[in-house]
């Protein structure tokens, strides 16, 4: 080797030491820190990894998937919001108690008694925070002055409430040490919370409608902050959410960070930075600003040394909004990808989801499984990771995915799974099989050109029955066909509602 070259290679080696000297030193810690990353209506067909045909970019979450495994048969508990945060945070299915949404002002879903994923993690000796979409209810009533009631065309006016004092029911009565977030981006209050309180006074009524970069502007009346920006939201968060785990340095508990995005749902406010970056629209670009936030979080951890012991995993609540169908007709980008449905649908788009674990040194990197996964297995999965028996009476339909982390190749402990989004309709996957126990599937609605455009078929059967595993994007209803089949997943249905999972 010449002179140069030595001087060259003597040169960089410097140069790497340096850079290993400012960056802090892997934490290790005896149970593995944890985040849970949940992006909000994007559909399994945004995640370009699992679409080749996909006009968006995900280069940081393909890169997440290619460092872990990808579930490709994962589901949300519902088609819808609140339901699938509840299901996920408590381990049972949400129809066992509710099917809708919080509306604004809503009660929290939670009673004092359920056990839920940051309290489990609480035990065994976790620091937790939710940073984002809350969505799960509070006390209102607990801050609503006398004789207050919402103008059925404005809401409640800003003076209705008291916002000097603390809010009960919220993040930190059930488990979270620490929240910061919007609650809700298109529900009132429009404003910044701190753990039980409001720290920007809704002091005006909400009177901007903005343009969005695509779909309907959809914020509800109701106060607002004075000057509120709904662009602003996604990066607020995601800036809290990294100077939250940099606040972890030098720690010696571990943490769960639980980071439920407000992107991309409506309204779709892309930051200007992302603005007509995708060639999917408005929508597109919200998501690829989505995929940056899920990279700064990644970068957060790696550079404060987080990364080898710390299980990520990033998910969806549901599947894509109705938006998604011109989507397809103005950019040929589907959102679903191969499957049929959107969010609210009882069919597999409306909560088949992107699900991804990166957990190094446990979970192989750039496997794919298709086992069958519920977001409330997360329950039972983690209290094994972390060496916790979860108390009876807890988590009632959670599974332990443990085994199939480790080796993608196990089954899936879990072979049924309700699917319901409204107290009218329901349906059963149980193994490649979907029935769907109401006529159709379809909760949101479905535009006249889609289905004659995509090989669907109009049926005059009381049900659906769907074999998935030859018919993924279910074009062929075989309800009339197999009867008996049928009959055994309704009696099966029936016997999950009535006593509990099916194991």
């Amino acid at each position: 080797m010449s002179s140069r070259l030595h001087l060259l290679a003597f040169a960089l080696t410097l140069a790497t030491s340096a850079l290993a000297a400012d960056r802090p030193p892997a934490v290790s810690l005896s149970k593995p820190n944890i985040v849970i990353l949940y992006a909000d209506d994007m559909g399994y067909g945004d995640l370009a990894i699992q679409n080749p045909d996909s006009k968006i970019r995900t280069p940081h979450l393909d890169q997440l998937a290619r460092d872990g495994l990808r579930f490709t048969d994962a589901h949300s508990s519902s088609g819808v919001c609140t339901p699938s945060r509840y299901a996920m945070l408590t381990g049972r299915f949400h129809w066992r108690k509710f099917h809708g949404i919080v509306n604004s002002f809503g009660p929290s879903v939670f009673a004092a008694a359920e056990l839920t994923l940051p309290e489990l993690l609480k035990e065994k000796g976790y620091r937790t925070a939710c940073i984002g979409k809350w969505h799960l209810g509070w006390n209102w009533d607990a801050i609503k002055r006398p004789g207050a009631k919402p103008d059925p065309k404005t809401g409640y006016a800003p003076a209705d409430f008291d916002w000097t004092r603390p809010i009960p029911g919220g993040p930190r009565e059930h488990g979270f040490d620490y929240y910061f977030g919007d609650d809700v981006p298109n529900f009132p209050p429009y404003a910044w919370f701190e753990n039980d309180r409001v720290i920007t006074v809704p002091s005006v009524p909400l009177t901007i409608t903005p343009q969005t970069a695509e779909g309907n502007w959809e914020a509800r009346p109701g106060p607002m902050t004075a000057g509120w920006d709904f662009h602003a939201v996604m990066p607020k968060l995601t800036a809290r959410a990294i100077s939250w785990i940099e606040e972890q340095q030098g720690r010696k508990d571990p943490f769960f960070l639980y980071f439920p995005f407000t992107s991309p749902h409506a309204p779709i406010v892309p930051s200007p930075e992302f603005a007509g970056k995708s060639k999917a629209g408005g929508y597109g670009d919200f998501v690829e600003q989505t995929d940056a936030t899920v990279g700064r979080v990644l970068d957060a951890l790696a550079a404060n040394g987080f990364a080898e012991n710390t299980i990520v995993i990033f998910s969806a609540d549901n599947g894509p909004e109705h938006y998604a169908y011109p989507r397809i007709q103005n950019f040929s980008h589907r959102s679903a990808g191969p499957l049929r449905g959107v969010k609210r649908d009882l069919w597999e788009g409306g909560h088949r989801v992107p699900f991804i674990v990166r957990w190094p040194g446990v979970v192989s990197k750039g496997t794919v499984t298709d086992a069958l996964l519920s977001q409330i297995d997360l329950m039972a999965t983690l209290a094994a990771v972390i060496g916790h028996t979860l108390p009876a009476d807890t988590a009632h339909d959670s599974h332990n995915l443990l085994p199939v982390w480790k080796s993608p190749a196990t089954a899936s402990p879990r072979r049924t799974i309700v699917h319901n989004t409204n107290a009218n309709g329901y349906a059963l996957r149980h193994d490649q099989w979907l029935f769907v126990a109401t006529k159709t599937g379809a909760i949101s609605k479905v535009p006249a050109w889609f289905d004659p455009a995509n090989g669907y078929a109009a049926h005059q059967q009381p049900g659906e029955l769907y074999d998935l595993s030859r018919d993924l994007a279910q074009r062929h209803n075989l309800h009339a066909e197999q009867p008996a089949k049928v009959a055994e997943l309704q009696a099966l249905l029936a016997q999950v509602r009535e006593k509990g999972q099916i194991r």
